[in-house]
């Protein structure tokens, strides 16, 4: 497996364990992550910390050719907010993990020149079905439903 996909999925599983939903991400420069995060929205009350939103924050100032180099790693699908921030910085290239459990705006990232990369990741998969499953309460708060 890609070593980035499964950081992402590492830091989902962090999630999960912490309470929350178990989607993460990882940006990647120049073969080396340069931020990483997962969903804490229900660990820190945050209305946007979405796995993608929390690898950007931790990635920190990045200069714009640092974003135009990079590729962010995501066990899901990004929403619509995930995906205005990946077109704000110019990220070129995202790879999702899986799309079955949510399809995110994938179309306009590729709309807007982005390339993404959907590899149906087995385990990201069964994270988010075994999730969803067992609080869909909770997911469906996620999403904004």
């Amino acid at each position: 497996m890609d070593p980035f996909m499964q950081a992402a999925i590492d830091e989902a599983q962090l999630g999960l364990v912490e309470g929350g939903i178990p989607i993460g991400s990882v940006i990647v420069h120049n073969g080396q992550i340069i931020g990483r995060g997962h969903n804490r929205r229900v660990q820190e009350g945050s209305a946007i910390k979405h796995g993608e939103m929390d690898a950007l924050e931790n990635a920190g100032r990045q200069s714009a050719q640092t974003y135009k180099e990079s590729v962010l790693y995501t066990t899901l699908s990004p929403c619509s907010m995930c995906s205005g921030a990946i077109l704000l910085y110019g990220i070129p290239k995202i790879v999702v993990g899986e799309n079955q459990t949510f399809m995110g705006d994938e179309e306009l990232l590729r709309s807007r020149g982005v390339e993404v990369d959907v590899v149906q990741n087995h385990r990201c998969i069964e994270l988010m079905r075994d999730f969803i499953a067992d609080k869909p309460e909770l997911w469906n708060e996620d999403i904004g439903e």
